[in-house]
């Protein structure tokens, strides 16, 4: 049995209302409720909130709301593991989930071909976790701080000189989806680690949303997706 849970929780502070906000026409937790029932990896899809009018879009979209998430797992220090392990002790009784997809609320670009591939991935696999990443755009060993409000420096300043083909590609979470074993996700086993299968997705089909500049920007590169 597999399911997928999104979290979404009420409280978003740089964004208000970010996971039912509306983007392009519905909200966006809706984009990705469509995307797993299009994939039908799934044999339950559900959305995890302490907020009745989240629950309220996420039934309205073809998600299940069985339970409401406790306040002490919907603070802004609740982490995406602990949330997860708690949906998996309300719906797993029976011990019969054998795969979780943790599917984030606001992650527009995900789509039903990317969840349907990262499970056959990640099934073929004996990773703990299959984790969808994308490649940073610049070298990180070449970035810069700000200092002060005059001056920078290097965080590595060893690789000023060395060629930008000569250092190792660096890759971030691309904020869409996390298969895992369930008893990965039960023992809160750590994602980042060699236990983790990497889907790489193109930087195109990435856009962390986290500010109302990303929130923008990500709908003008949807709009263009949608031309090509």
């Amino acid at each position: 049995m597999n399911i997928c849970i999104i979290p979404a929780r009420g409280g978003s502070k740089r964004i208000p209302r970010k996971n039912i906000k509306e983007f392009l026409g519905k909200p966006i937790i809706a984009y990705s409720i469509e995307a797993a029932l299009e994939s039908c990896c799934f044999d339950q899809i559900i959305v995890s909130t302490d907020d009745d009018e989240i629950a309220e879009v996420a039934r309205k979209y073809g998600s299940q709301v069985p339970f409401i998430r406790p306040a002490e797992l919907s603070n802004d220090f609740a982490g995406t593991l602990p949330v997860v392990r708690h949906a998996i002790e309300q719906l797993d009784s029976n011990n019969t989930i054998e795969s979780v997809c943790c599917l984030y609320a606001t992650a527009p670009f995900v789509n039903a071909k990317t969840i349907y591939e990262s499970y056959e991935q990640f099934n073929k696999s004996d990773a703990n976790y299959c984790l969808g990443i994308t490649s940073f755009p610049f070298p990180i060993q070449r970035a810069i701080k700000v200092t002060d409000e005059k001056h920078i420096s290097m965080f590595s300043p060893e690789n000023f000189h060395k060629r930008s083909q000569d250092l190792e590609m660096a890759y971030h979470d691309a904020g869409q989806f996390c298969w895992g074993r369930v008893q990965a996700f039960r023992n809160e086993l750590p994602i980042y680690s060699e236990a983790t299968s990497p889907y790489i997705l193109p930087r195109y089909l990435v856009q962390d949303i986290d500010t109302m500049e990303d929130w923008t920007r990500a709908e003008a590169m949807y709009k263009i997706l949608q031309t090509v």
